[in-house]
């Protein structure tokens, strides 16, 4: 996978064994009806054209990321269009959106998987047509992506405990995660649990909840933790819309300033909440450069050249003592 004879084999192997299963048939027959955010008009003219399926697109997370796609696009000169489910919930909905893309028989397609498994067969598909997968944000349980883009997610759930434990010191902690399904949920919460049971004997890990990354249900799996645990010292909400759920909870349980929240992501929300003292700090991803090198990538499998089978875009904790560092300031999207 490190020279384009190797990619061209291994494309060439899964493609021998590839086997379009009943999910793929069923999902292309309704392939026409799918719908998504943040589309455009498929590739029609002479450039390379690149589809990207994200987890979603009401996060100014994947704003940014999609920034970083059109910055690419425009200085490759390649065609691309970015979409992605109302909710990081709708896995079968991502799946016909997968499903259309492929349809359009784009020249490389980026796809964040919501369930690392559950687009294997559109996968194996996508290579036995010849057709590059680009892995983004999270990646998937198949040998089928040429790379993956991604935060080390493990690393970065890591350093976030790190903080929550020089923080709180001792006592009782809670999760709030945003999904069990994908790899990016399991990581940043096996990376941050990893990290308290090996680093912070004192203190306890006393619940985990999920709330699909919806900050109205992440709020109110916060709120019942709370009342189950009176003396929790801290929460940690695993994305964006997690972690602004957490500090909603917080507050209209009027216990601001009582316990620790360190969030994942940033935007608006959760800069204004770091600058308020409501949330102690966060994990920044880099979005635009997970665009960026998405697209990148994508343009050098089409022209089979060398992929990297991982290429880490990096993360940063950011808190009120650095939040206007340039370098920080460089990766938090608004």
């Amino acid at each position: 996978m490190n020279s384009s004879s190797t990619t061209r084999r291994r494309l060439a192997a899964l493609a021998a064994s590839a086997s379009v299963t009943a999910l793929v048939l069923a999902l292309g027959a309704c392939a026409s009806g799918g719908s998504g955010s943040g589309g455009g008009a498929p590739g029609t003219g002479d450039k390379p054209y690149v589809a990207l399926v994200s987890k979603g697109f009401q996060h100014q997370f994947w704003q940014a990321v999609k920034q970083g796609a059109d910055d690419a696009a425009a200085e490759l000169d390649v065609e691309v269009t970015f979409e992605g489910p109302e909710t990081e919930t709708e896995v079968e909905k991502q799946l016909t959106m997968l499903q259309t893309a492929l349809d359009k028989s784009p020249d490389a397609i980026g796809y964040a998987a919501l369930d690392s498994e559950a687009s294997i067969p559109m996968m194996t598909d996508a290579v036995s047509r010849g057709i590059p997968v680009i892995a983004f944000d999270s990646g998937v349980d198949s040998d089928a992506p040429v790379t993956t883009v991604s935060t080390d997610n493990l690393a970065a759930s890591a350093e976030a405990a790190k903080h929550m434990a020089e923080l709180v010191g001792s006592g009782k902690i809670a999760i709030v995660g945003h999904d069990q399904t994908s790899q990016t949920g399991q990581q940043r919460v096996e990376g941050f649990t990893q990290y308290i049971e090996e680093n912070a004997p004192d203190i306890e890990i006393v619940d985990t909840q999920y709330a699909a990354g919806d900050q109205l249900k992440s709020a109110d799996a916060a709120k019942a933790i709370m009342q189950a645990h009176p003396d929790l010292k801290g929460i940690y909400g695993t994305n964006e819309g997690s972690a602004i759920g957490v500090v909603k909870a917080v507050q209209e349980s009027g216990r601001s300033g009582e316990l620790t929240v360190i969030g994942f992501d940033s935007g608006t929300a959760q800069t204004d909440a770091i600058r308020d003292g409501l949330m102690a700090g966060a994990i920044t991803q880099d979005p635009i450069k997970m665009g960026y090198e998405t697209v990148k990538a994508a343009v050098a499998a089409i022209n089979g050249e060398e992929v990297e089978p991982v290429i880490d875009s990096g993360f940063y904790w950011y808190d009120e003592t650095n939040i206007d560092d340039p370098e920080i300031a460089a990766v938090l999207y608004e």
